[in-house]
């Protein structure tokens, strides 16, 4: 089995003390890459960083909206220096957080949409965080656009008519933990309905749990929940849905992916 696990934060403290063991886990239970989600500057060092020592981590470049009005005067100018390296595939995770407001509402659409800018100066996908802010969001996307390489919608919460749109401009969709709650029927619905060629799987670790290890700290080996999950709602056995899932990653983010 080929699991890409799309969205990460495995470079976050709360991995410190055992990183190589959750590392070891993730290749150990079918996880061939992980791609690592940054929240600021100071995050998206350590993206890169990592990516540079570990084979098959990849990382994303990016400023979070709880991180949006703390941005430093030159962060589009480093962010496009690190889009440059090789082990970065994505900026990210971009976008608007509605539900805790931790950045004023417009600085967040201001750095969302100068991030935006930058993707599309250097022709990179996006990968794009949206908490309660769906109609915001679209708006913005449908205005300002985004490159050529397309886009992610991570840890999608919005409804089916939105991810069709999503779709539409260019986006893959990306399903986490949530789906395998009991209560996510319409999560669920979404991730039997979308088209194949669209679906990415993620943990958004440490967040996110799935429901058998909920409670606990999320990481990348607990991907395996998530596909199995999704390849039950979709009558899929488990190795197909999984490399389904990986052909997309490596499509969306240019990248091999061991097995493949």
């Amino acid at each position: 089995m080929i699991l890409v696990d799309t969205h990460a934060h495995v470079d976050i403290d709360a991995f410190d003390a055992d990183r190589e063991e959750v590392l070891e886990r993730a290749a150990q239970n079918g996880v061939a890459v992980i791609i690592n989600a940054s929240f600021d500057m100071e995050s998206s060092r350590r993206s890169v960083a990592l990516a540079e020592s570990r084979g098959g981590v990849y990382a994303l470049a990016g400023v979070h909206p709880h991180d949006a009005g703390e941005v430093p005067e030159n962060y589009l100018e480093e962010l496009a220096s690190m889009a440059k390296g090789p082990r970065v595939v994505a900026l990210g995770e971009m976008g608007l957080d509605y539900y805790r407001d931790l950045s004023p509402r417009e600085v967040q659409q201001k750095v969302f949409r100068e991030q935006l800018a930058l993707a599309r100066e250097l022709e990179i996908p996006v990968v794009i965080h949206d908490r309660d802010a769906h109609a915001d969001i679209m708006s913005i996307l449908k205005k300002d656009g985004i490159s050529g390489r397309g886009g992610i919608m991570h840890c999608y919460s919005a409804s089916w008519e939105m991810a069709v749109d999503f779709m539409k401009m260019g986006f893959y969709i990306s399903i986490a933990g949530p789906v395998t709650f009991p209560n996510a029927a319409r999560l669920k619905d979404i991730a039997a309905r979308l088209p194949l060629d669209r679906l990415l799987v993620e943990t958004d670790c440490p967040y996110l749990a799935p429901q058998a290890r909920r409670g606990k700290r999320n990481e990348p080996a607990y991907v395996r929940y998530v596909a199995e999950e999704i390849a039950g709602l979709r009558g899929m056995d488990l190795e197909s849905l999984a490399r389904s899932a990986s052909a997309n990653a490596a499509a969306i983010f240019g990248i091999s992916v061991p097995g493949l």
